[in-house]
């Protein structure tokens, strides 16, 4: 329970994420500088965590191992990941995104054929690629319901070119996060911590950042003193606090593909919260009862996605020992 706790907990925080970008969209801000200035905040936060424990060196010298795998995998995972997050806030509202959002879950699953997981078997330990889980990708099919729910609803207020510059981005985040994710883990091979892994994909990740930078003042100019503060915000709450609890439920179970789905599933809480933040801080409109139901789908999809998981993974040990 304890990795699903704290699942739950990033996603609390993540959500700051959807609200802070949609209202610095509201004020006029470029999503260019939304993106970049976050991971650009985050470096001293996290560099003064990791070295308060001493652990700078052993990062290092696990980067210069495979330089060329941090960077692209750190690019995938966090590049490929907020940006396109940013991008898709000028078209459609934080809680929207979030609900959207949601279909990491689904796409978790659908790369668990690109990883490798550790079994018990009568010889010992082995290695196997890992299968799609179908159950629980059935089960998915909820949230996804859920999400199709919600888009609906928004269609019937805007063309369905602005739903899809809303969406499309989204989607290719909820690829791009778990995958990079997942990667830097096996990579690491439980190596470093989860403050480790996050400093080293935040600085591997920094050239491109760089460069959008560079881009956005090219393009928009400087970004206005409201837009970093509400940055920095974004880097503190969903960047430092969020990433770091996710992190350490997912490193937590990381040799388990159905727990580590789980964990994933938690990240549906985020459209709660930041349903209840844009209307408290944002005072946005409340939702209607579609979109209402289709965020209650996401839930329950996200509950039975748990429950499930855990089900299959007592029946799995269940099996092994008594193959033993």
């Amino acid at each position: 329970m304890r990795p699903i706790f704290l699942g739950i907990c990033a996603a609390f925080f993540f959500a700051s994420t959807f609200i802070l970008n949609r209202s610095m969209e509201l004020s006029g801000g470029s999503w260019v500088w939304s993106a970049s200035l976050r991971f650009i905040f985050m470096v001293p936060f996290l560099f003064l965590i990791v070295a308060s424990r001493k652990n700078t060196r052993a990062l290092f010298q696990e980067m210069r191992k495979h330089p060329s795998s941090w960077f692209v995998w750190s690019l995938v995972g966090f590049g490929l990941f907020y940006a396109p997050l940013c991008f898709a806030a000028m078209y459609a509202s934080g809680w929207l995104i979030a609900g959207t959002w949601q279909f990491t879950i689904i796409s978790g699953s659908l790369l668990a054929p690109l990883f490798f997981e550790t079994i018990e078997t009568p010889q010992g330990l082995k290695k196997v690629r890992g299968k799609i889980p179908i159950k629980g990708l059935a089960i998915s099919l909820i949230i996804f319901f859920g999400i199709i729910l919600m888009q609906l609803e928004q269609a019937n207020h805007v063309s369905w070119r602005t739903v899809l510059l809303g969406v499309a981005p989204v989607i290719v985040a909820s690829f791009a996060y778990p995958l990079g994710n997942r990667k830097m883990m096996e990579i690491c091979g439980g190596r470093l911590d989860s403050y480790q892994r996050t400093l080293g994909m935040t600085l591997a990740s920094l050239p491109f950042w760089l460069l959008l930078s560079l881009y956005g003042l090219l393009t928009a100019g400087a970004p206005s003193k409201e837009q970093i503060i509400q940055s920095l915000l974004v880097a503190i709450f969903s960047g430092i606090i969020a990433t770091i609890l996710f992190f350490q439920a997912t490193d937590m179970v990381r040799k388990d593909m159905h727990k580590l789905a789980a964990v994933e599933a938690t990240q549906s809480m985020e459209v709660l919260f930041a349903v209840f933040g844009e209307i408290l801080l944002l005072s946005a409109p409340m939702p209607s009862a579609l979109s209402w139901f289709g965020m209650l789908a996401i839930v329950i999809g996200m509950i039975l996605h748990s429950y499930f998981s855990r089900r299959l993974h007592a029946s799995a040990s269940s099996q092994q020992t008594l193959n033993a």
